[in-house]
């Protein structure tokens, strides 16, 4: 697609693929690329602004009197380089989603879910010198960045990998501290596919890669 095409009939081709006018003009506000209309009406313009600039090899002068001429927008090359100069951020929000959107889903519509625990100390002197503790066991699920399971125990129940009820086909990740089966339950995760990093810490400048476990 040619320079003249971007910046005139084939914008609407490129707003279309940067995810569209809503998208464009929220997420400039939100990285605050564009925040009030000083000589530029709206996010859209800016864009159009920004593409004549980059592609068209004309420098700020040239571009800020080729927006003039033809309606574009009005403002001067000091004022839009200030423009340009606050688009950074915003530019990436919009060329990630661009190729994120081409790219296939990871999980290919299986819900992955993190499985962990934590402990926390019980109160009072006696279970103090006994080591008791509560153990909060749980389960975060992505992308809806929830949590989807509780479960709190004592001291005297560790963590497992099938703790939690398995949802059909999910992806389930967890440290080696989880991989305890139930003997009540040896087959639950047949269901699932969990992925178990190793427990502990990892000295610096190495790194472990984890093992599946199917």
């Amino acid at each position: 697609m040619a320079y003249e095409s971007l910046v005139t009939e084939g914008l609407e081709a490129v707003i279309s693929r940067l995810g569209g006018r809503a998208h464009i003009e929220k997420s400039a506000r939100e990285t605050r690329a564009f925040l009030r209309a000083r000589g530029i009406e709206n996010a859209l313009v800016l864009l159009r602004l920004i593409l004549a600039y980059c592609l068209g090899g004309k420098g700020l002068r040239l571009t800020a009197a080729w927006a003039a001429s033809l309606g574009v927008a009005d403002i001067s090359n000091v004022a839009l380089l200030y423009r340009l100069r606050q688009c950074g951020d915003w530019l990436s929000v919009l060329v990630g989603a661009a190729l994120s959107a081409a790219c296939p889903k990871a999980a290919q519509g299986r819900t992955v879910r993190i499985v962990d625990a934590t402990a926390v100390p019980k109160a009072g002197q006696k279970a103090k010198v006994s080591n008791g503790l509560w153990r909060l066991h749980c389960a975060f699920d992505l992308p809806s960045e929830r949590f989807s399971h509780f479960e709190l125990t004592d001291e005297s129940e560790g963590e497992r990998l099938d703790r939690i009820p398995v949802v059909k086909g999910e992806i389930r990740l967890a440290d080696r501290a989880t991989l305890q089966r139930s003997a009540s339950q040896p087959s639950s995760m047949r269901a699932a596919t969990s992925l178990c990093a190793p427990a502990g810490r990892t000295r610096a400048g190495s790194a472990r890669t984890a093992s599946p476990s199917i």
